[in-house]
Formats: structure tokens, C-alpha cells, sequence
């Protein structure tokens, strides 16, 4: 889009140098708490205890010899939304250090197959965790997805000329408002993003007047994803024992979502007997408190988390597993996609848009507009406004096999269109990665 710089006074310059120096002093200040906050988080499941010193920039791993990208996705659908990128990283015979921030993002990366990809889980933004960081990693290369910029860890990188790339960022019209009640922060540390690769035209204009020099549109990496893996023996086990029950799934629910499909699902099991509503929780550590308040309001379950089955007569199947919403996707032919009727900002629905499934959403999806307006717009996703609008529209497409056939390869062919943003982002990127080093011990 751009390469000219925003011209900015003098005096914008100072004041923005001295709110970043600000900040990084509060980083400063506050670390010596910050093992509190991780105590704190890890009895909530939100940490892992076995590797708090990765959270602090510390690790027992050794930095490998040769070029290495170090790329960062804040959780599952950015991670996946990064492979292509990552496997292309590693085509161009680097090793990629994939660091995340949540603890089933840190779990599926384990799976990981390539000995070239590395992961760990991102430091706390502060001064000191990145020193430790980057003096033992020493990327010669940094790109973060989506709408991860901190402060710090931008200070850090340009501090040691490390170049930055935001890659299939994004930046609302929202979020683009705060930033600018601080424009001289906002400069301070855009400014020092070398290149942004933007999702669209409305998020480069952002991110160019917030400061970053540089910004290229290539669209949103995530419909350049590829189809969820499944494991095809569990996929036949579970076909068989579904057999020809109507079924749908909720997938990605956060809390609260989990009762109102029970509500859904007793309101429909008269009209479509032998019913089966299969839930998979966001956040899998739930499993027990899920299990606890669906088998409160009288419904018979099963969890795959204990090797269990759909029993014959069951109500609910709990996927509470990781890594594994490839395989309830390809046995529900309608899905539910979560943290859309409470007020989160909704989830990817590309998953489910691959593997040609029909798509009904809440109306809280602020954080994908981008995504879901194409999919509403061609009728390959339905908004739901509640539990009860979710029953009557479930209700019409459990009982119109055709009706769900067509608005799933709607949603499929939507994806289609949406992708090439990886070989628009490989484009960018190929002048600075031919800048970069040859080989690095």
C-alpha cells in the first residue's frame, strides 16, 4: 500500500519515545509480580507449571545452528492459520521458533512432527523476559500473526535490528480508536514495525496512520488453511456407532454456550428422535464442570476424554480432547460455531467451512467480521440471534438433508474464493528474506 513513513513532529517523536520508556519501566516494576500472576493463572488451568520458565524467557532447549524465523500465533486458530506460512519458512531451510500463548495451543504444537519446529510458550511482555529471550533464540527474523503487537517485545526486536513482520494483521476500527487517544505511543511502536501484511485495504489505512512504515495487502492467511487432520479408524468407530441418528454439533463453545445447546437439544429431541448433540468445549479443561451441569439438567452423556462412545440412547457427546475437531466436523453435517451467542467475538468458522459443513452463528462475532461477511452474505453461514432462533434454524436443517448440503458447499466455495493470501505474503516477504544471512551458528 505504502512505504512512505507518517511524517510526525518532533515533539510527537519525544512524547512518544517517553510513553514507550514509560512502559517498559512499568514492565519493569511489575515483574517481580509477575510470578504471582502466573501462580495465579496456572491454578486456573491456564499455565503449565512444567514450563513457567519459558513464560519468563528461560528454557533448556539449545538454539540450533542455521537461519531461524521466529514466528508467534496467540492461540489454536492463529497456530493453524500459520502452518502454510511455517511450512514454507522451513522449505526456504530455516528452523521456525512457533511460540504461543495458551496451553492447548502448547499441546496440539507438541504434536508436532518436523524436528524443525520448535515451540515454546511466549514471554510476558516485559523488558527483561525478552532480553532472555532473544539473547539465547537470536531469530533472525521475527513475524507475529493477526493483532499481536506488545510494546516491549517491539522495542526489543528493533533495539537488536531483528526485523518484524505482522503478517495477515489486522486492526479494527475499535481497536485502531484506542491506539489513537495515544498517537504518540501508537507511533512510537508502530514505527518499528518494519512491514505489516495486511488482512485489507480498511486495515492497512489503520495500521499505515498509526506509524508502520510499510503495509502490503494480502488477505487473511486463514482461508489459505488446510483441511483439519483426522484419525480415520476413530472416524470409521464413530460413524458406525452414530449410524443414522440426526446429529449437530456445537463446536468451540464457551461458558454458557454448553447449557444453551442443552436447551436446544430438549427442545428438538421430541420432533428427531434419537437426537445427538455433540459438544466441544473451547477450552477442554472444562470437561468436568460441563459434564457436571448437562447431567444437572437431566441429560445422559458421554466423554470422549474417557474413551467413551455415544451410548445408544445418549443425549450429549462431550469431545472435551484435544486435536481432534476434525473428526466431529466430518460426522455432523451442521454446526453450531461458539463464543457467538455470548459476547466473546465469535470463532473461526473456516474449519467447519472446509470440510463442508453447514454453519449457524451467534450475533457476537466482532472479532472475524472480515471473515463471517462473505459467508453470511452468500448464505453459506446463518446468524442466530439465541437459543431459540438456534433450535428452529437447526430444526429446518435437520429436516432438509438438500437445504444443508447446499448451504455447506456455499461455505465451501467461499473459502475457495477467499484464498491466495500466502502467496501474496510470500511475495512481500521475499526482499527482506533474501536480505537476510545466509547461515547463522
Amino acid at each position: 500500500m505504502s512505504d512512505a513513513p507518517v511524517r510526525t513532529s518532533l515533539a510527537s517523536r519525544l512524547a512518544g519515545a517517553a510513553l514507550l520508556g514509560a512502559y517498559r519501566g512499568f514492565g519493569l516494576a511489575v515483574t517481580p509480580l509477575l510470578p504471582i500472576l502466573f501462580a495465579r493463572r496456572a491454578a486456573r488451568g491456564k499455565e503449565d507449571p512444567s514450563r513457567r520458565g519459558e513464560r519468563f524467557g528461560r528454557t533448556a532447549k539449545a538454539r540450533p545452528p542455521g537461519r531461524l524465523a521466529w514466528l508467534h500465533a496467540a492461540s489454536v486458530g492463529e497456530m493453524n492459520a500459520a502452518r502454510p506460512l511455517m511450512q514454507a519458512l522451513r522449505a526456504k531451510d530455516f528452523t521456525v521458533l512457533l511460540t504461543t500463548g495458551t496451553v492447548t495451543s502448547a499441546r496440539i504444537a507438541g504434536g508436532e512432527s518436523d524436528p524443525g519446529v520448535i515451540h515454546q510458550f511466549v514471554p510476558y511482555d516485559t523488558p527483561s523476559n525478552f532480553a532472555r529471550f532473544l539473547r539465547h533464540w537470536r531469530p533472525d527474523l521475527a513475524i507475529t500473526l493477526e493483532s499481536e503487537v506488545w510494546p516491549a517485545m517491539i522495542a526489543a526486536l528493533a533495539a537488536r535490528r531483528i526485523p518484524l513482520v505482522v503478517a495477515s494483521a489486522s486492526m479494527s476500527e475499535r481497536t485502531a480508536r484506542g491506539w489513537s487517544r495515544m498517537l504518540p505511543l501508537a507511533r512510537a511502536v508502530f514505527s518499528r514495525i518494519p512491514l505489516c501484511l495486511a488482512q485489507t485495504a480498511a486495515d492497512a489505512a489503520r495500521l499505515h496512520h498509526l506509524g508502520v512504515p510499510r503495509v502490503e495487502i494480502c488477505g487473511n492467511l486463514k482461508f489459505d488453511g488446510t483441511t483439519l487432520p483426522v484419525d480415520e479408524d476413530a472416524l470409521a468407530v464413530l460413524r458406525a456407532r452414530i449410524a443414522d441418528r440426526p446429529v449437530w454439533l456445537a463446536a468451540s463453545t464457551h461458558d454458557g454456550e454448553e447449557l444453551l445447546a442443552a436447551r436446544v437439544h430438549q427442545a428438538l429431541a421430541a420432533d428427531f428422535p434419537g437426537l445427538l448433540t455433540i459438544v466441544v468445549p473451547r477450552h477442554p479443561e472444562r470437561g468436568d464442570a460441563i459434564a457436571a451441569s448437562l447431567a444437572a439438567r437431566g441429560l445422559t452423556l458421554s466423554r470422549r476424554s474417557h474413551g467413551e462412545l455415544p451410548s445408544p440412547d445418549g443425549d450429549i457427546y462431550l469431545g472435551d480432547t484435544i486435536g481432534e475437531m476434525g473428526l466431529f466436523h466430518r460426522v455432523a453435517p451442521v454446526a453450531f460455531i461458539g463464543k457467538s451467542l455470548v459476547p466473546e467475538g465469535g470463532q473461526n468458522p473456516l474449519e467447519a467451512a472446509r470440510l463442508e459443513t453447514a454453519i449457524l452463528t451467534g450475533p457476537h462475532v466482532f472479532n472475524l467480521q472480515d471473515i463471517y461477511r462473505p459467508l453470511i452474505a452468500a448464505q453459506g453461514a446463518e446468524v442466530v440471534e439465541d437459543a431459540d432462533a438456534l433450535a428452529r434454524a437447526l430444526a429446518r436443517l435437520l429436516a432438509d438433508p438438500e437445504l444443508t448440503r447446499a448451504r455447506a458447499a456455499t461455505a465451501a466455495s467461499v473459502v475457495a474464493a477467499g484464498s491466495g493470501a500466502l502467496a501474496a505474503s510470500l511475495d512481500a516477504l521475499a526482499p527482506l528474506l533474501a536480505a537476510l544471512p545466509e547461515k547463522r551458528k
